[in-house]
């Protein structure tokens, strides 16, 4: 693909949703970070009941550690998993307080260093709350990446840094958010809905669901 094309994309993704963000609800870095660390194998209105319970009670690192173990696991058990991410979420609470004064840190190899933050976490927390240029490749922005011609890739890794090559400047900071509503909700798993796409004249996807004319 070329980069007008990329260009392009990126500029009728931006055109039909100027200000892009996340579908977890926070008002803080912490509040991210702890979502985002419950979201794995969980969808965000599934984490969005849980932490409008959890918030009310606890929403710091000290809150947290002072509900305990069996406080957490209380208010995120209807989500998948929730043993194992109320243990993360004590568990990373308790090094903010003791390594960065309860406060979630910008730099990537520190976020990584906590329970549960793997990279994807660490590139959304990054980008969403601090604005860094970082792309989070999910299963969403993985298919449409590869679908669209974007930035192709066997692997999680090659498609982001192909991503982050490839995205001009002027798109960076929020091209993360656009690519992942577009393969949440247009450019879907089993049919993509490519007669409401936007994009889909300048797509390479050869299995497309008709039309193919451009979209205004």
């Amino acid at each position: 693909m070329n980069p007008k094309k990329r260009h392009d994309i990126y500029q009728r993704l931006r055109d039909a949703n100027p200000a892009p963000t996340t579908e977890l609800n926070y008002t803080t870095p912490f509040e991210l970070l702890v979502a985002v660390v419950l979201s794995a194998q969980a969808t965000d209105v599934g984490v969005n009941k849980a932490t409008a319970k959890l918030y009310k009670v606890a929403n710091t690192p000290q809150k947290i550690v002072d509900l305990g173990l069996e406080g957490v696991r209380e208010h995120i058990k209807t989500i998948g998993l929730f043993n194992g991410k109320a243990k993360n979420v004590i568990a990373l609470s308790e090094i903010l307080l003791r390594e960065h004064g309860g406060e979630v840190p910008r730099e990537r190899e520190a976020l990584e260093a906590l329970p549960g933050v793997g990279r994807k976490t660490a590139n959304v927390v990054l980008n969403t709350a601090f604005g860094e240029h970082t792309i989070a490749v999910d299963t969403h922005i993985f298919r449409v990446a590869n679908r669209t011609g974007l930035a192709a890739g066997k692997n999680v890794r090659t498609v982001e840094d192909r991503l982050v090559k490839f995205t001009p400047e002027e798109f960076a900071r929020d091209a993360h958010h656009w690519l992942i509503l577009h393969g949440r909700y247009v450019c879907k798993a089993r049919k993509p809905e490519c007669p409401r796409c936007v994009i889909v004249d300048l797509c390479e996807y050869k299995h497309k669901t008709m039309p193919l004319a451009p979209i205004d």
